[in-house]
């Protein structure tokens, strides 16, 4: 007999209850797995992101990603950021098979949200350090290790819309 999985669908994947996703990785703690939680705006998904993001799933069982709500980053970016809605980038990044849940959050720091899911690690891009993670009190607070995942920063969404405004397209 042939057991086949069921298909997960990239909805599935995601969470907007923190609440619930909380309990889950309270399971999957329990159980001994790596929760690794990283965190960002995620618009114009872009190689860069790719390379983070799957670099801080290779350092755990399970990758959860924290995306950024329209309002706080339009507070962290500017006005007229960011250019996809937070529901579809959400639906974007957990079309990558390698995240297991997609959440979002409204805050201008992950603070809140590290202190409510409590990973086992926090991952952000190399162009931050420990001295410039907003979080690092609250991951030392709560005992956290802080990893720096994908390449050196040569990619962003920011440069994409710049390059776009002066295309000239026929």
């Amino acid at each position: 007999m042939v057991v086949v999985p069921r298909r997960q669908f990239i909805r599935d994947k995601i969470l907007t209850d923190r609440k619930s996703l909380a309990l889950i990785l309270n399971g999957l703690r329990a159980q001994g797995k790596v929760v690794v939680l990283t965190n960002g705006v995620y618009d114009l998904l872009h190689v860069g992101h790719v390379r983070c993001l799957e670099d801080a799933r290779s350092r755990g069982d399970f990758l959860v990603v924290a995306v950024n709500s329209d309002a706080s980053t339009e507070r962290g970016k500017g006005k007229g950021h960011p250019v996809v809605p937070a529901d579809e980038r959400m639906e974007v990044v957990a079309g990558l098979g390698f995240v297991d849940y997609v959440t979002t959050f409204d805050e201008d720091t992950a603070d809140k949200l590290i202190e409510q899911l409590k990973p086992s690690i926090y991952a952000k891009g190399t162009e931050y350090t420990i001295k410039t993670l907003p979080e690092r009190d609250t991951l030392k607070k709560l005992d956290i290790k802080a990893i720096f995942v994908g390449d050196k920063k040569t990619h962003s969404s920011s440069k994409l819309v710049q390059k776009i405004k002066k295309r000239k397209f026929a």
